[in-house]
């Protein structure tokens, strides 16, 4: 089960924040092919978000494919991303690392823009470039 955070404060709109939150269980494997979705009620209570906003998440990760809607049962999980499961050897190392860097001083942003920096040197040809901040005019989320 995936359990959502919703920053209102971060200037990503709420159901970019979700469809981002799934994918990252997704890929870490926290939700798997066959996984149930939390209802759109359930992501309400627990977020206070508008239901509108849940809807609107899970029909863009619908419409990317990763999900699929079933009438009266829910929403579950189609297939899976990447390959970096939560227990791999790797994030213990990247837990290490986030922990002298936050030892050692640096604030998230510091930590974040770092770690992009590195991913940016070995995944050029996949540097992000980051969406603006705000959302349309009109939209709630």
């Amino acid at each position: 089960m995936v359990d959502y955070r919703i920053d209102r404060r971060s200037g990503v709109a709420t159901y970019v924040q979700i469809v981002q939150q799934t994918k990252q269980a997704i890929r870490l494997g926290l939700l798997a092919p066959g996984d149930k979705l939390p209802t759109a009620r359930e992501v309400v209570e627990a977020t206070a978000v508008n239901p509108n906003t849940v809807l609107k998440a899970y029909r863009e990760l619908e419409r990317e494919g990763l999900v699929e809607a079933r009438r009266g049962l829910g929403t579950f999980v189609r297939r899976t991303l990447g390959a970096a499961p939560a227990d791999s050897p790797l994030r213990a190392e990247l837990e290490e690392w986030a922990a002298r860097a936050r030892e050692s001083g640096l604030e998230r942003e510091d930590v974040a823009a770092l770690f992009t920096a590195v991913l940016e040197t070995h995944y050029p040809e996949q540097a992000a470039h980051p969406a603006p901040a705000h959302t349309p005019q009109g939209d709630p989320s």
